[in-house]
C-alpha cells in the first residue's frame, strides 16, 4: 500500500531521476536540461526553508512521485500564493497515486497557511495534469498560447486555481 509522507533527504535520488526523465521526455515541464542532484537538494531546501511542504509517495522503499508547492512568485507578498508541482515515476501513472499526493498536498498547503493554489501546466494537451487539477477542484483561469518551445514545436501553459481554507473572507495570519 502506497504511502504519502514528507520527503528525506535520502529520496532526493528518486527525485531528481523522476524529474529527470519529465524534462527528458515530457512537456509538462518547459526545462530542457535534468537539474543535477545538487540543484533538486537546493531547490527542496528552499521550499522547505519556507515553511511549506514537499512530499513523497512511496511504495516499500521506492518513490512513485512526489509533490510541492513553492511561492508564485518570489516576492514576499505571494507567500500566501503557491505554485503546485507533481511528477510521477512514469511506472505510476494512472493509479489515482497522483490524485492521492495532490490531495495531501493541498491539504498540508492549507495548514501551512496557503490561501491561494496555482497550477501552472506545462502543454494544454497535458491531460492528466489538468484533469487531476479539476478533479480537486482546480478552476480553469486561461491559456497562454505557444509560449514554451521545446521538441521542436510549440507550447502553452494552462493555468489553474483553487482556493483554500477561508479564502478572501479573512485577513492572513501575518505570524505566518
Amino acid at each position: 500500500m502506497p504511502l504519502i509522507r514528507p520527503s528525506r533527504e535520502e529520496d532526493l535520488d528518486a527525485i531528481t531521476r523522476i524529474y529527470g526523465h519529465h524534462v527528458l521526455h515530457g512537456t509538462g515541464t518547459f526545462e530542457t536540461t535534468p537539474p543535477t542532484l545538487a540543484e533538486m537538494t537546493a531547490r527542496r531546501a528552499d521550499v522547505l526553508g519556507k515553511g511549506l511542504p514537499w512530499l513523497v509517495a512511496e511504495d516499500g522503499d521506492q518513490v512513485l512521485g512526489y509533490a510541492y508547492g513553492n511561492w508564485f512568485k518570489p516576492r514576499p507578498a505571494y507567500r500566501f500564493s503557491v505554485e503546485d508541482s507533481i511528477y510521477m515515476d512514469p511506472a505510476a501513472h494512472r493509479q489515482g497515486l497522483g490524485r492521492a499526493l495532490l490531495a495531501e498536498l493541498l491539504a498540508a498547503l492549507e495548514r501551512a497557511g496557503t490561501r491561494k493554489v496555482m497550477a501552472v501546466i506545462g502543454d494544454s494537451s497535458n491531460a492528466g495534469s489538468i484533469g487531476v487539477h479539476r478533479a480537486l477542484g482546480f478552476e480553469p483561469v486561461g491559456v497562454v498560447q505557444s509560449c514554451g518551445w521545446k521538441f521542436g514545436r510549440w507550447l502553452d501553459i494552462v493555468l489553474m486555481q483553487k482556493t483554500l481554507g477561508a479564502g478572501d473572507s479573512t485577513p492572513p495570519n501575518e505570524g505566518v
